[in-house]
Order: C-alpha cells, then sequence, then structure tokens
C-alpha cells in the first residue's frame, strides 16, 4: 500500500536546518528497505499559486491556498505492507527531520 506522508513545518517554532544530512542517511535507508518511491521539499508558502477553475472562469491567486502558521514544507511517497509499518517509519522520520508528519494512504 502506498503512503503520502506529509512534513508538517511551523512558522512560529520551525524545526532545525541543519537535518539534510540525517534526511539523506533516512532516504536511503528507505530505498534499501524497498519503502520509497518518491520525496520531494517544497518552496515557501510565498510562492504558491492557487488556480480554481470551476466557475465560468478561471481564477487565479497568490499564495497558498490557506493561510496557517502550520504548513507542508515537503513530502514522500512510501510503500508499505500497513499502516503500522508506516507509522513506525513517520515517527523515525519526525525525529529525523525534526518536524511533525502526517501519514494519509492512497485510496
Amino acid at each position: 500500500m502506498r503512503y503520502l506522508v506529509s512534513v508538517i513545518d511551523d512558522k512560529d517554532n520551525p524545526g532545525s536546518t541543519d537535518r539534510q544530512p540525517d534526511i539523506g542517511v533516512f532516504n536511503e535507508r528507505l530505498i534499501a528497505d524497498g519503502h520509497w518511491v518518491f520525496a520531494g521539499g517544497l518552496a515557501d508558502t510565498t510562492t504558491a499559486t492557487v488556480v480554481d477553475n470551476r466557475g465560468a472562469e478561471a481564477v487565479v491567486t497568490d499564495g497558498p491556498f490557506l493561510e496557517s502558521k502550520e504548513y507542508l514544507a515537503g513530502v514522500w511517497v512510501w510503500e508499505a505492507p500497513d499502516l503500522d509499518v508506516a507509522l513506525k517509519l513517520a515517527t523515525e522520520a519526525s525525529k529525523v527531520c525534526d518536524r511533525k508528519i502526517e501519514v494519509r494512504p492512497f485510496q
């Protein structure tokens, strides 16, 4: 089963910025253990653009879709046999990247 693993940072209390080497080691282990599908960090929320084309005309606005002190800082997509394994990995990931983690299965 695949899981979207969201890395959540906080503008008022951001995670450490020196975690990249540890994250790299964690990612290498994810790859070696067959859990890695994809990962990527995201640019600051000030670079976001929202497109809404549900009406008669498309509306394009600057900024994130939601103003919040917490924001999506990056994502992983993992392959895991079940939620227990995904949550174990997420617990490690939270420590490694010094941020909160949200785990959601794909349908």
